[in-house]
């Protein structure tokens, strides 16, 4: 993780998945790990690909990452994919591998109690009980259905009261409290299904019966996102960003239309370069654009709809591999021309 020493003592919980997308029940349980049980900051891993889980709508990673960013907005919650460095696919891999980078940390993972019941199809269940201590935060309609699966069972003489749950990243694994906390009902699949009912494109008729406005027509913003793709391109380019990178998202994800990479030589140049953006956009009529990591100026990321803009110091962008991540080329690359093959002269058979 950027920025954390090895020898590091910090009690960090850690929130595993698909992030697909990111919404405020994964923050609910960010925050209310920090205060049930202490800990120093929380971790959102989120993972390039879920092992139980089809490919099938899942956003690419670097648009989840983004999203993540965006929603978890709290000083003591860090989104990352350390997985593509570590080589993990399965958490209990996940967690050993962080256990062994920084073995004076206080681990703790975090989950909805909606995932007891899933964690017998993990694999290891059983030696990630072994691993790290478990947090499980209750969700609707899961507190008993949680509590009476077989992992849960497995595991009962390990748990801890939860008015002891501060006492939790402490204790040596097998460990684990379920925690009865304020309900809160976002669920990823939920979101995702109501974007998948979203099928009308741009243009169209407006069907909503109780409008006044029935079939009034749509804009087609097409034009609109454009010129701010310019604007956004103008205002990188008076400010010296480096290596600009503009990826098209139009059909490949329904977050942006545009995602723009740039750099810049030094962290106060990479948190100028941003906040000068979102004050032209503001000048030029957009409104408000959101801007989060200018406490680092490591990786600061503007958000003015349409177009998502990610601007970084050289070294975090080689890190991060947002343009690998999307296997996409960039402005700079060069094709090569495939050589053409030679064919093999065929053996002559011999008689038989």
């Amino acid at each position: 993780m950027p920025g954390v020493p090895r020898d590091t003592t910090r009690r960090i919980g850690l929130l595993g998945g698909s992030f697909n997308p990111a919404h405020d029940g994964h923050r609910h349980v960010s925050l209310e790990a920090l205060k049930r049980l202490g800990l120093d900051e929380v971790w959102w891993l989120v993972s390039p690909q879920n092992p139980l889980k089809a490919g099938d709508g899942m956003e690419p990673l670097a648009t989840r990452v983004a999203r993540a960013k965006q929603i978890a907005h709290h000083p003591r919650i860090r989104v990352e994919a350390p997985e593509l460095l570590l080589g993990t696919r399965y958490t209990l891999d996940t967690v050993r591998a962080l256990n062994r980078l920084y073995p004076k940390a206080r681990f703790v993972w975090l989950m909805g109690s909606d995932i007891l019941p899933q964690l017998v199809d993990w694999q290891g269940w059983r030696e990630l009980f072994a691993a790290v201590p478990i947090a499980a935060f209750a969700r609707p309609g899961w507190s008993y259905a949680a509590l009476v699966s077989a992992a849960p069972r497995a595991f009962a003489r390990y748990r801890i009261d939860a008015a002891h749950a501060r006492a939790l990243a402490s204790c040596l694994p097998p460990a684990w409290c379920f925690i009865p906390s304020r309900l809160d009902s976002h669920s990823a699949t939920a979101i995702r299904a109501v974007r998948r009912r979203r099928t009308k494109p741009k243009g169209t008729t407006i069907s909503d019966q109780a409008s006044s406005d029935r079939g009034r027509q749509l804009p087609d913003r097409s034009k609109d996102t454009d010129a701010l793709l310019a604007l956004v391109r103008r205002s990188l380019d008076d400010d010296k960003a480096e290596d600009v990178v503009v990826i098209d998202l139009k059909g490949k994800s329904s977050f942006a239309d545009y995602m723009v990479i740039a750099s810049g030589r030094s962290n106060r140049q990479v948190v100028a370069i941003a906040e000068h953006l979102a004050d032209r956009l503001k000048q030029a009529g957009r409104g408000h654009v959101p801007v989060e990591g200018k406490q680092t100026g490591d990786w600061v990321l503007a958000d003015a709809g349409d177009v998502i803009v990610h601007i970084f110091r050289p070294e975090p962008r080689a890190f991060y591999g947002l343009e690998k991540m999307w296997a996409l080329e960039t402005e700079a690359a060069v094709v090569k021309p495939k050589q053409a093959k030679t064919a093999r002269p065929r053996r002559a058979k011999k008689p038989a």
